[in-house]
């Protein structure tokens, strides 16, 4: 049996992932700025995506996704991490979430496609003294295609 107490602080840790999470995503959202991104890794974190790459360490992460930011490839997206599943464990946790993305295209020459992707997220995560930081990051496409913006 845990105390109350025990049982406030996980609620609490719990909490601040999810917030950890949120500026994760509003990061992306933000043409993947690498200078609000970086500080949410720790030092030797792993970013990984299924369809996209790895990345080892905070100043890798911040240069890989920087670099998807700076391509324009990627506008005007909306990251939607849904249903989680937070199990934290003293100054370490694990996180699952659903992913939706919508996002739209840039293909050049002013052509522009709006995509969806559907996927997941695997995470761990590391209590610091400056808070809760990803550890490590792995996201898998289920599905990615594009939708009809105003059928008609």
């Amino acid at each position: 049996m845990t105390t109350l107490e025990e049982r406030i602080r996980v609620l609490e840790d719990i909490e601040a992932i999810r917030k950890l999470k949120a500026k994760y995503c509003a990061a992306c959202d933000a043409d993947h700025n690498p200078d609000l991104l970086g500080p949410l890794f720790a030092e030797d974190a792993i970013w990984e995506a299924s369809v996209m790459g790895k990345a080892e360490g905070r100043e890798a992460i911040k240069s890989f996704l920087g670099a998807v930011g700076a391509s324009g490839r990627i506008r005007n997206s909306a990251h939607h991490a849904i249903n989680p599943v937070i199990d934290v464990n003293g100054d370490r946790a694990t996180g699952h979430w659903r992913l939706i993305m919508l996002y739209t295209e840039n293909l050049g020459a002013g052509q522009v496609r709006y995509q969806r992707i559907i996927g997941w997220y695997r995470e761990t995560y590391v209590r610091k003294p400056e808070g809760w930081l990803f550890q490590s990051l792995f996201c898998q496409v289920e599905e990615t295609a594009p939708y009809q913006v105003n059928p008609g």
